[in-house]
């Protein structure tokens, strides 16, 4: 089992400052400057934030981790707890994974997705391993994606790697 990744369960945080700490904030970077995201065609600026977002706009490090957190709980994890309707009794380490997926990937991916269907079944093991299939973009495998759907890197933690310590 993962050293890192126990230690991030037993830091005490909640879901969505675990994932704001551990899985978004690292894998998306931050950038407090808003940039054009060519490939998304989108104004992006700190974790990835792209809501109401234009040239110019700059934030600093303190507002970029205000607007994760407010993202993450009102966007993602709210919306997954109504989707799986037993989101919340979920190990804290399954609900970090589907969390950083939904906000990776989109919430109604994650809600339709055999993660759901297992997380919601109590089949744990195997909703964590079916987070990690949203590893791919235009239908390809993406090594990044798939660093952070499973084991992480040398200084990130990976979705897979947090959803198994914590079962």
């Amino acid at each position: 089992m993962s050293k890192r990744a126990k230690a991030a369960l037993a830091s005490g945080l909640g879901v969505v400052a675990l994932v704001a700490t551990y899985l978004a904030g690292p894998w998306e970077g931050k950038e407090n400057l808003a940039y054009y995201d060519r490939l998304g065609k989108v104004w992006t600026v700190c974790h990835g934030e792209t809501k109401d977002v234009k040239a110019g706009d700059r934030h600093s490090d303190q507002e970029c981790l205000r607007m994760l957190y407010e993202r993450l709980e009102r966007d993602y994890r709210r919306p997954l707890a109504k989707c799986i309707g037993n989101f919340d009794t979920l190990p804290l380490g399954l609900q970090a994974s589907l969390l950083d997926a939904g906000y990776n990937v989109g919430v109604a991916a994650i809600c339709k997705s055999t993660a759901a269907k297992r997380a919601m079944a109590k089949n744990y093991r195997g909703a964590c391993e079916a987070v990690a299939w949203f590893n791919r973009a235009g239908g390809k495998v993406i090594e990044g994606l798939k660093r952070r759907r499973e084991y992480g890197d040398a200084t990130r933690i990976g979705e897979l790697e947090l959803c198994l310590a914590g079962l």
